[in-house]
């Protein structure tokens, strides 16, 4: 199977790492770096230094940084192409592969920033507009890129309305040690691959103040709640919460020192300012950027969302970390489902 992953960041390098070690399946994969330099670095050493530190890539795995366009040589009889930039560049790669003819899945995890007067969208609703055309769907769910490039067990969910993009994700990253499960319902599976973000931000925050694990428990359960609210209205099932790209993927970045989001809220709650938070990760952090689009379509559709509301409040400076708890706690009693 011939597989393109477009980036090599730390998630392109892990997925493209484990997909090429396959080697039972006889996978082809080629990793394209958009930064030439970047792309010596991985032939030299065979390791993703800034990214995956330690982690050696697999003999199999080959290397590109040629230009994309429509007719790119790379695309030529590809079977399947993953996109594996932030949020921020997905835009401009789905118009670079609008006449792609192989499957196309993304794995970035949030909402586009605003533009102009419209609101953020997710990784569909882009692809809707950019690249109508396109057989596409995400692959997400709970994976921390350094525990797939070392292979370590992990399990994910292959999300498309087309069969066909869902069987090529499975045939590509199906292996011993990942395990990828099938889902039509793209619209929840990107909505909790988005919003666990900013709610790993507030457990972050949580754990930073030293509230204990009772309040830890009670922000992901209520967390889960708000999640479960914004897609329903979305449109998606509300089975798909409870599966990895939902429950799943919220309690591993919830939870995990790995999550970039929830060092984002530890690093609030220890006195830095976003700005210092952020560039101390030296990667992005979705959810920084996600949380305020959240906050939007959720109030566009009229779904309450007070955790996120407070995540965006101490994002934009307008409360401390503890009064975005107190907040909280201070709300009217309600009923649990509610």
């Amino acid at each position: 199977m011939k597989i393109i992953v477009l980036g090599a960041g730390a998630w392109g390098t892990a997925l493209a790492a484990s997909a090429a070690g396959n080697v039972t399946a006889g996978n082809n994969v080629t990793l394209w770096a958009r930064d030439p330099v970047q792309l010596q670095q991985l032939q030299l050493l065979r390791s993703n230094q800034r990214y995956l530190p330690g982690v050696l890539l697999p003999e199999t795995l080959a290397f590109s940084s040629v230009e994309l366009a429509a007719t790119s040589s790379l695309l030529a009889d590809a079977d399947l192409v993953v996109v594996a930039t932030p949020m921020a560049a997905l835009r401009q790669m789905l118009a670079k592969l609008q006449r792609c003819q192989a499957p196309v899945a993304w794995l970035c995890k949030g909402f586009e920033a605003p533009v102009a007067a419209s609101f953020g969208l997710l990784s569909h609703e882009i692809q809707a507009q950019q690249a109508p055309d396109l057989i596409a769907g995400v692959l997400s769910g709970p994976s921390f890129a350094l525990e797939v490039a070392r292979a370590q067990p992990t399990a994910l969910v292959a999300a498309s309305r087309h069969e066909s993009v869902r069987r090529a994700l499975v045939a590509a990253f199906h292996c011993p040690t990942l395990r990828v499960y099938a889902n039509d319902d793209i619209v929840g599976v990107e909505v909790g691959g988005a919003v666990k973000n900013v709610l790993a931000i507030a457990t972050g925050l949580c754990d930073g103040l030293g509230l204990g694990l009772n309040a830890r428990a009670a922000l992901i359960t209520r967390g889960l709640a708000e999640m479960t609210r914004l897609g329903l209205a979305l449109g998606a099932r509300p089975e798909t919460f409870m599966g990895l790209s939902g429950l799943g993927d919220l309690v591993l970045t919830a939870t995990g020192d790995l999550s970039r989001n929830r060092q984002v809220g530890k690093a609030l709650a220890a006195g830095q300012s976003l700005t210092q938070a952020v560039a101390s990760l030296g990667h992005v952090a979705e959810g920084v950027y996600s949380a305020r689009t959240v906050v939007q379509r959720a109030t566009l559709l009229g779904i309450e969302m007070p955790i996120a509301q407070a995540v965006v409040a101490l994002l934009d400076g307008q409360m401390t970390p503890v009064q975005a708890v107190v907040r909280l706690m201070g709300r009217e009693p309600t009923v649990e489902l509610a």
